[in-house]
């Protein structure tokens, strides 16, 4: 495919009054995510799990996971090997919890979790470059020469927007 299936924000919406419609069930769900939760934001306490790109609410990221297999592309993660993406700085922890949570949960056959701007640079059909990411909360400035990939030291910078 040349382009994503599926494209929607990172954000998970709980209802703010409980189930005050019980008999619209279009109203009548514990979470929503994604452009739905946006646009029922009058409705909803919305919470994004990700923050400057460090996944920090692993039941919501969980949730959106599930919500994107099943719900949204319609596929049996237990079919299917895993490419995610992380920020540079992202910590060892948080890739441990992300394995944990799709072997142990989503019982994936593969996983593999690469960095952003990496997998950035191979798309343009470059190993050696320089990557300026921006994005929601959170900016980085990654050089990369291989074979080495992205540095592992404070070659990296972040700032927070």
């Amino acid at each position: 495919e040349d382009q994503p299936r599926s494209v929607f924000p990172t954000v998970i919406g709980k209802p703010k009054y409980g189930n005050i419609m019980p008999d619209v069930k279009e109203y009548s769900r514990e979470w929503y995510i994604g452009e739905e939760a946006v646009e029922l934001k009058g409705l909803m306490n919305l919470h994004f799990p990700i923050e400057h790109g460090v996944v920090d609410d692993w039941p919501s990221m969980e949730r959106i996971w599930h919500y994107t297999f099943f719900t949204d592309l319609r596929v049996d993660p237990s079919e299917h090997p895993i490419l995610l993406t992380e920020a540079p700085l992202n910590p060892r922890l948080n890739r441990e919890k992300i394995a944990e949570i799709m072997f142990e949960t989503f019982n994936v056959p593969a996983l593999y979790v690469a960095t952003q701007a990496v997998l950035s640079l191979y798309a343009s059909g470059r190993t050696t470059g320089c990557v300026l990411d921006i994005g929601d909360g959170v900016s980085h400035i990654v050089p990369i020469s291989p074979p080495l990939g992205p540095p592992s030291g404070p070659n990296s910078i972040m700032k927070s927007t």
